[in-house]
């Protein structure tokens, strides 16, 4: 693997990490990984732990939420049969799973931040912190939203997430995409790196390749069209220099109107099946 770009951990400890290209998935991979990665997670300010509503960019990030929940449920009941019951990797504080709750689905979720466990037990949502609290469990629906990119031993976890499916279950993946126009424009300083809590970081090819090795093929994608804008404001802030929101508007309007061409949008939700 070769070295594509180097940048830092902005939200916590300011260390460098190097993001190498591996050509035959056409991802990135953080080096070093660290072996303690919860220490990368312990700060008020990873609002996916939290419910914060303080700073504007907290407020940005809830509002763009409640709606995105109703899209998510929107796109999970159009795979819904007869037993819709769906599984949240990564759920944060549960709201996705409260919704989809609210919805008629039967919800169960998996976290291992225990704060976030424990702001979503205050909502009535129950989540397991690891995969071995769901054994002999099937599900018709599995979704991870941007959380792929955070687990590490890659490959096992993908075979984790298949043997939960049910033979015609249905995958839902959201992740950044390295190839948008927004992160070629931030370079280094692109939010969505975010390492070393980002792991890997994914091509609409490789995430292709990467799920056909375990007999799995990407039968759909969708943009996520909030998200150009949501991180290039994030971007903003690790930039030298004086932040501008309004560029940051801007970058982000350009990626989506690109990716109307070229389909690289700054997120992509994938959707899967087994081959």
């Amino acid at each position: 693997m070769k070295l594509y770009l180097k940048t830092k951990d902005f939200l916590i400890t300011g260390e460098e990490f190097q993001l190498e290209y591996n050509s035959d998935l056409d991802m990135l991979v953080t080096k070093p990984q660290p072996e303690n990665l919860d220490l990368y997670y312990e700060s008020d300010a990873y609002i996916s732990h939290s419910d914060a509503s303080v700073s504007f960019l907290d407020k940005i990030y809830q509002i763009v939420k409640k709606y995105s929940i109703q899209k998510k449920v929107s796109l999970i009941n159009s795979y819904a049969v007869s037993n819709k019951n769906v599984l949240d990797v990564g759920a944060g504080t549960g709201d996705f799973l409260l919704g989809a709750k609210n919805a008629g689905w039967q919800v169960c979720g998996m976290e291992p931040n225990t704060t976030a466990i424990t702001k979503a037990l205050e909502k009535g949502i129950i989540l397991y912190p690891d995969f071995s609290q769901l054994q002999n469990k099937k599900f018709n629906v599995i979704t991870l939203w941007h959380v792929l990119e955070h687990l590490p031993n890659l490959d096992d976890q993908i075979q984790n997430l298949k043997n939960l499916l049910i033979e015609n279950g249905t995958l839902i993946i959201a992740v950044p995409n390295y190839k948008s126009f927004d992160a070629k424009w931030y370079k280094e300083n692109w939010a969505a790196y975010d390492v070393p809590r980002h792991l890997w970081h994914f091509s609409r090819t490789s995430i292709s390749k990467l799920f056909k090795k375990h007999n799995m093929e990407v039968v759909k994608t969708k943009p996520m069209w909030f998200d150009s804008f949501y991180v290039s404001i994030l971007s903003e802030e690790h930039q030298p220099g004086s932040k501008n929101i309004f560029r940051a508007f801007i970058v982000g309007l350009w990626s989506n109107i690109r990716a109307l061409f070229n389909k690289e949008c700054s997120s992509v939700i994938y959707i899967l099946k087994k081959s």
